[in-house]
């Protein structure tokens, strides 16, 4: 009975065997385990660095069209500006002066030399008289000392008269000339006076403002306030001598350039496109706007572009 207790509690062979490798079975396990892993790791990095140069092509593909020079005829600025006439021209008085006839108004077009207004003449159609008058005086005085001259000069050929009436009546001649000449300039000077009150046209163009009204005074200089006379007629413009007038902002200067290209739309119209250059670049900036301004020259302007309209620049790459 003892002695079959006894087997029953003995290990047997193979236990002793399976209690042996259990440890060393889990080992192994783990170490299989951690093996598979790191092969899973180095996989997942191997793949991952194979598609890492496809975000740097891109990115040279960018720098590469960043860094690609514009070609002919790119827009490299847009701004926007307001068309203006290259010149306008008030016209205003020689002189203080009494308007008695306007013959055109606002929008009127003229051809240069016409007449445009006329002011009060009659004191100088008198100045002109009185000059015309002097100078017949002054011509009768200078006939007189012509004649008085060689009568001396032939009595002193024949030893009747002295020297000394001959000089005197050399300095009257002389003093007759000089006459005659004052006389003349004093004559040009009241017509020409006569003249100023006759205002015409200095160029072809279209009257921009009507300034004054019949029976106005009228002064070339200004004394102040708003109740003196005034100081100019009419403002007019050549409107077939257009430009784009632009306050650049002084980070864009650098993309503007004497000379180059542009296109022009103005915005009421902006399906019409004209062809402009840049004419002008102020020598000093705006400190206080920071800006700098820039005149478009318009090619070939149509009566589609009116004067203070605003328009569209766009600077042109060469």
């Amino acid at each position: 009975m003892k002695s079959n207790m006894l087997k029953q509690l003995e290990i047997s062979e193979e236990q002793k065997n399976a209690k042996k490798r259990g440890p060393a079975g889990i080992v192994i396990g783990v170490i299989i385990f951690f093996l598979i892993g790191l092969t899973i790791f180095y996989k997942t990095r191997s793949g991952q660095g194979v598609t890492t140069p496809a975000p740097a092509v891109a990115v040279s593909s960018l720098e590469a069209a960043v860094e690609a020079p514009t070609r002919s005829g790119d827009v490299v600025l847009t701004v926007s500006g307001y068309v203006i006439p290259r010149e306008r021209i008030e016209i205003s008085p020689r002189f203080q002066g009494t308007v008695v006839w306007i013959g055109v108004k606002k929008g009127d077009v003229v051809k240069a030399g016409d007449v445009l207004v006329r002011l009060d003449d009659e004191e100088y159609r008198a100045r002109v008289a009185e000059a015309e008058a002097n100078l017949s005086k002054t011509s009768a005085a200078l006939d007189l000392a012509k004649s008085n001259f060689d009568r001396a000069q032939t009595l002193q050929t024949k030893d009747v008269s002295s020297a000394q009436e001959l000089d005197d009546a050399r300095n009257v001649l002389l003093a007759a000339e000089a006459g005659i000449k004052s006389a003349r300039a004093n004559l040009d000077l009241a017509k020409l006076y006569l003249d100023w009150c006759t205002i015409r046209a200095p160029i072809s163009g279209v009257i921009l403002e009507k300034l004054v009204n019949p029976n106005e005074l009228v002064s070339p200089i200004s004394y102040g306030g708003t109740r003196g006379p005034s100081t100019a007629f009419l403002a007019m413009a050549d409107l077939s001598d257009l430009q784009v007038e632009i306050d650049l902002n002084e980070v864009d200067t650098p993309k503007v350039r004497l000379g180059q290209l542009c296109r022009v739309s103005p915005e009421a119209y902006p399906d019409n496109v004209y062809e402009g250059v840049v004419a002008e670049i102020a020598p000093e900036a705006n400190r206080s706007k920071g800006t700098l301004q820039i005149k478009v020259q318009i090619k070939k302007p149509d009566q589609f572009l009116t004067p203070e309209l605003s328009a569209k620049v766009e600077f042109l790459a060469e």
